[in-house]
């Protein structure tokens, strides 16, 4: 036998000798093994209630009365008023729909729509507004930059934003709210010439903005249909 072949005979030997060792020690089941970890079974054990025998037992879902559906409503408008009345038409089209939450939403849109108009970012304004107020906003936006103005503003808050009308026309739904902020803003030409404002006194401003949705729409964003500001 030569060497090489003495070489590759012992090799051989030296594998068979540690396969048998690993196998001895990593192929016997004790019967204690872990089962493969399933994620989704783990999720929907999370979500049941156990019992005290260890077994899982599902509940049937409670569905909210009308009249806890409208509690909600009558903390923002005073039952028995027609605002009361609407809201509750509108929830009847729309079990989805929480004033509280409503309004949450109104305010942000409210400052990202305002401050989206004062740097011209039309991309933001396409997303909340309609298509007839998106148009008026970029007719405005045009004009400003024909004549070389900016706008330089700062939202310092909403003081206040109340539900003052709502309205179901057909399948949608419409808002309207009054909003109380103060605003920093002021124009400049082209030149840098203070043309309109104050860039140092902060502004009370009141808008009534009317928002409107699909309540078929699995968007459950609102949009902007409507301005106009308080005289």
């Amino acid at each position: 036998m030569g060497s090489n072949d003495f070489i590759t005979l012992f090799f051989l030997v030296a594998a068979v000798l540690i396969f048998l060792q690993l196998r001895s020690v990593l192929g016997r089941r004790t019967g204690n093994e872990k089962q493969p970890f399933d994620p989704y079974s783990a999720r929907e054990a999370a979500k049941a209630p156990v019992s005290d025998d260890g077994k899982v037992v599902t509940l049937p879902r409670r569905e909210m009365t009308d009249e806890e559906r409208f509690s909600e409503i009558d903390g923002v408008a005073k039952p028995g008023s027609q605002l009361n009345d609407a809201l509750r038409q509108l929830l009847k089209l729309d079990p989805t729909f929480k004033p509280k939450e409503f309004l949450n939403g109104a305010r942000m849109a409210y400052e990202m729509i305002v401050m989206a108009f004062a740097d011209g970012d039309r991309k933001t304004l396409k997303n909340l507004l309609s298509k007839e107020v998106y148009e008026g906003f970029d007719a405005a936006i045009s004009e400003r930059e024909a004549r070389g103005e900016v706008v330089k503003s700062t939202f310092v808050g909403i003081d206040k934003a109340d539900i003052t009308h709502a309205n179901v026309n057909g399948t949608e739904e419409q808002v309207t709210v009054r909003i109380v902020s103060q605003l920093i803003s002021a124009t400049f030409d082209k030149e840098g010439s203070l043309v309109e404002g104050d860039q140092e006194n902060v502004a009370d401003v009141t808008d009534i903005w009317t928002f409107a949705r699909d309540a078929r729409s699995r968007d459950p964003n609102w949009k902007l249909i409507a301005t106009e500001s308080e005289q």
